[in-house]
């Protein structure tokens, strides 16, 4: 195998892997407020900010993982 196949299926190993967690994350956060809204309407705006910033946090995981495969893939 020639170092030019190997920096391409390292880098789709990289993000393929590193875009499980944030996806499963991102899922999980999203049931979850929309269990708490079902259950209490009235506390939206309680859990609309903690809902937007962990959305940001979790994607940036995923941001992360996709700069770690651009990096294997052109350095």
């Amino acid at each position: 195998m020639d170092p030019e196949t190997a920096r391409f299926l390292a880098s789709a190993l990289a993000i393929a892997v590193g875009s499980i967690g944030p996806g499963l994350g991102l899922g999980m956060i999203g049931s979850k407020a929309m269990e708490a809204l079902g259950r209490n309407p009235e506390a939206s705006d309680q859990i609309f900010v903690p809902l937007i910033l962990s959305l940001a946090f979790t994607e940036a995981i995923g941001i992360y993982a996709l700069v770690v495969a651009l990096i294997i893939k052109f350095v």
